[in-house]
């Protein structure tokens, strides 16, 4: 297996056993420190962007991830070698982030506002304000985005580019075309996206962030090498 597919699937397999060996300590939460934050969260870092790829919520999530990263990142990495390969996940893990950022700011400003208009109109009961303070923090340290399905989403993307007619099995059954595959998961992850169900805690505008960054580069790259050439 390349060298940088092999890191990124141990150092996430590391990450997600540490935060499961970590997560009854009182002063150890990996998850407020690498997943991503709001930035208005006590715990948010700028690191956060980069790490929080490399984090999942559970073993069905890494299981998942993992193996795509396995089945396109050591076929993207041979053909592109490490140093690339590299850029091209974290860029597009970067992309997902600012996409499913964007949309969980959206999503939170009217919270944030009527709480913010509920504390300011506290004055007499500073135990109460001080609650709702907390309340606030709380619920903005526990809006996180973890996992590497973006630069997953990326991969794809990628891939159905270089490799237009390549089948692939669906549920390893059913055959398609990856440029196919490609355009179906990502219409589906728009309407999921928009549809935005209650209840529905997958980062479906990760998923079409990271794609198209994914193809994006390709196709960048792609124009470049042909200037150059």
């Amino acid at each position: 297996m390349p060298v940088v597919t092999k890191n990124i699937i141990l150092i996430s397999v590391i990450l997600f056993g540490a935060t499961y060996l970590t997560q009854s300590s009182d002063s150890i939460n990996l998850f407020d420190y690498l997943g991503l934050h709001h930035h208005l969260a006590p715990v948010f870092k700028p690191h956060q962007f980069v790490t929080y790829i490399f984090m999942h919520g559970s073993l069905m999530h890494i299981f998942f991830n993992m193996f795509g990263v396995y089945m396109f990142g050591q076929v993207l990495e041979q053909l592109w070698g490490p140093k690339r390969f590299l850029i091209f996940y974290i860029v597009t893990g970067l992309g997902a982030a600012v996409t499913q950022y964007g949309i969980m700011h959206f999503q939170i400003m009217d919270f944030l506002e009527a709480r913010n208009a509920e504390i300011s109109a506290v004055i007499d009961d500073p135990a109460f304000k001080a609650m709702l303070i907390d309340q606030k923090y709380e619920i903005l340290n526990s809006n996180v985005i973890v996992g590497a399905s973006g630069s997953l989403f990326g991969m794809l993307g990628a891939y159905g580019l270089l490799f237009p007619n390549q089948l692939l099995y669906i549920y390893f059954l059913i055959p398609i075309k990856a440029k196919w595959l490609v355009i179906i998961y990502g219409g589906l992850e728009l309407i999921l996206g928009l549809n935005n169900q209650t209840g529905d805690n997958v980062a479906h505008f990760a998923h079409v962030g990271g794609l198209f960054v994914g193809v994006f580069l390709v196709l960048f790259w792609r124009r470049k090498n042909h200037y150059h050439q």
